[in-house]
């Protein structure tokens, strides 16, 4: 089994963190995703669940690939499909990660970076924690203080 999950330990929740009924649901939600990923390589079934700054909650699985590096991470795909459904102009309030492996599991530096260009810093991501923990939550900033970030002058072309 591929296990890219590694443990965290500096969990620091912030003040944009879903309450308690909301984190019940998509953590429902992405556990749901992870029934539904493919994952015949590796057997290691993540999905997550993205709650955007709209209200809306959309999900995603993995999805391997015999190329391993065309995989695509549960994280990514509710990323993208949020983007299909209501467009590039999402904002992403929080996101949980579930696997159905009983692991560690946070979101893995491409995830972070994908999260990055939809999130605040003060986005929350919860996933799997360590040593039997059953979440841990922290913030984005947290997870990746030195995002990449391009300053752009320009305006992106109207879409009809």
């Amino acid at each position: 089994m591929i296990d890219a999950c590694y443990p965290f330990t500096n969990p620091l929740p912030s003040t944009n963190m879903p309450d308690a009924v909301q984190l019940a649901e998509l953590s429902r939600l992405a556990e749901a995703a992870a029934h539904r990923a493919y994952a015949p390589y590796s057997h290691f079934y993540v999905g997550a669940a993205v709650l955007l700054e709209s209200g809306e909650i959309v999900t995603g699985c993995n999805v391997e690939n015999a190329s391993f590096r065309l995989t695509t991470c549960a994280e990514q795909t509710a990323i993208a499909s949020a983007v299909a459904q209501f467009g590039p102009g999402i904002r992403i309030q929080a996101i949980v990660v579930a696997n159905l492996n009983n692991t560690a599991c946070q979101p893995c530096g491409a995830c972070r970076q994908t999260i990055a260009e939809f999130a605040p810093s003060t986005a929350t991501i919860t996933f799997p924690g360590p040593n039997a923990q059953p979440t841990t939550t922290t913030t984005l900033a947290d997870l990746l203080p030195g995002a990449f970030a391009l300053a752009t002058s320009q305006q992106p072309a109207t879409r009809d």
